[in-house]
């Protein structure tokens, strides 16, 4: 359910040979349909519950979002409380599991203060797999997999695999190669100098959110 960003004609056009679909094994959670509102089109986010006219076109002029909390701040304006739920439960900003605030977890349809608990006990995740394995406690796999497409954990720019930088949404085989044409990073400005070559800065920014340098 994701699509490529909103960035002008030129930017659109290249961002669409980078998207690739997420696998399972990234360190983005497998998407199972939620859809991605930085990357979707319009029509994807007319399609989702609870959104009328007015909010689809709110929601297009804020992104992209950096964090859930700025998505949620945009729909609250829109959406009345109870009806949150149902939108969340078809859209949402993923989370960095370790960069994320209790009210953000919360927002995450069926996740309570227990869940939140658990959500933080484990902290910080290096990995999905961690997540999967220690929410695997509490959950069945149908759960645990509803779960863990609203999280991520981020990458190292250094040391990622070819597949974890293609787990990002929005990113492709093209985009892919970028990633790794300028390593080793010794800062993040770098990644921004040498990424914003391809993209423009909200896109820089969007893809920022899911790499670090260890």
């Amino acid at each position: 359910m994701e699509s490529r960003a909103h960035f002008g004609i030129a930017g659109a056009m290249l961002v669409a040979s980078f998207v690739a679909v997420a696998p399972a094994h990234a360190q983005v959670g497998e998407n199972l349909g939620l859809v991605n509102p930085n990357l979707a089109t319009e029509q994807q986010l007319a399609g989702v519950p609870g959104l009328d006219a007015d909010a689809v076109a709110a929601i297009m002029e804020a992104r992209p979002f950096l964090r859930m909390a700025d998505l949620h701040t945009v729909v609250a304006g829109h959406v009345p409380g109870e009806g949150h739920e149902s939108v969340y439960r078809a859209m949402f900003v993923p989370i960095d599991l370790n960069d994320v605030s209790d009210e953000e977890i919360l927002l995450i349809p069926g996740v309570g203060n227990r869940m939140l608990h658990e959500f933080e006990e484990y902290r910080p995740y290096v990995a999905l797999a961690q997540f999967h394995r220690e929410i695997g406690k509490y959950v069945d796999d149908d759960e645990l997999a509803r779960l863990a497409q609203y999280v991520y954990v981020r990458i190292d720019l250094n040391t990622a695999t070819e597949e974890a930088i293609l787990g990002i949404p929005g990113v492709g085989a093209r985009m892919q190669h970028e990633f790794e044409e300028y390593r080793p990073y010794t800062s993040m400005a770098q990644f921004r100098r040498e990424i914003g070559k391809y993209v423009d800065e909200d896109e820089v920014e969007r893809l920022a959110r899911y790499v670090e340098i260890r």
